[in-house]
């Protein structure tokens, strides 16, 4: 399978975008449908479904190329020989679930859901100032701006005691932050989630909110 069929990270890829919001939403519907631990349990299930089958594709060329031909449209040419992002996606997912409150995971799920695809988005658009590779400023303006919005809008529902604008600015940069920092060569499907809900632990200790 040729490199030059898939999309790569500087492309648009707007079925990709649209495959990542609408699957990370099916998590936050799971996280909330169902009460813990029998979330994670499904959390689980669906990995075991998932993510052995893109191990073992590493070791078979074959397979590998049958893999790369059904999921043509949502690949990047930089996850043909590695671990796909959905990978990396669930075994954060479930990591998070382990150790995080319900109203932390949840907001990092919707974090995870919106910012970083509009980030990607408004990036690649319009992005012209880089901070780390391919990550710009205008594409952190744009997580930050979503993951406040995000934030405001879910204290306000739960009818949070707290200066809710201020925390929704502090999450906002919590996600954004964690949606622009590099941790080596590890994917941001893995990072921002554990990184989102470790900023928002400590928030929500700081201004006492308990949900």
């Amino acid at each position: 399978v040729m490199n030059v069929e898939f999309k790569k990270k500087s492309d648009l890829h707007l079925l990709r975008k649209a495959w990542h919001m609408l699957g990370v939403l099916l998590f936050f519907s799971i996280w909330n449908l169902f009460p813990f631990p029998k979330s994670t349990i499904i959390f689980i299930v669906l990995w075991l479904l998932f993510v052995p089958g893109d191990i073992a594709r590493l070791k078979y060329p074959r397979y590998n190329k049958i893999f790369n031909t059904l999921f043509k449209s949502i690949l990047r040419s930089s996850e043909l020989n590695r671990l796909a992002g959905t990978t990396y996606l669930f075994t954060s997912v479930i990591f998070i679930s382990l150790l995080f409150s319900h109203a932390i995971v949840s907001l990092s799920l919707l974090f995870l859901a919106f910012a970083d695809p509009l980030a990607s988005f408004v990036g690649i658009k319009w992005g012209t100032r880089k901070i780390f590779g391919h990550k710009s400023y205008q594409g952190f303006l744009a997580a930050f701006a979503v993951c406040t919005l995000i934030t405001f809008i879910f204290l306000t529902y739960f009818n949070v005691d707290a200066p809710i604008l201020l925390i929704a600015i502090l999450a906002g940069l919590c996600g954004a932050l964690a949606e622009l920092i590099p941790l080596g060569q590890m994917d941001d499907n893995f990072t921002m989630p554990i990184l989102s809900s470790i900023c928002l632990y400590f928030l929500f200790i700081f201004f006492n909110i308990q949900l």
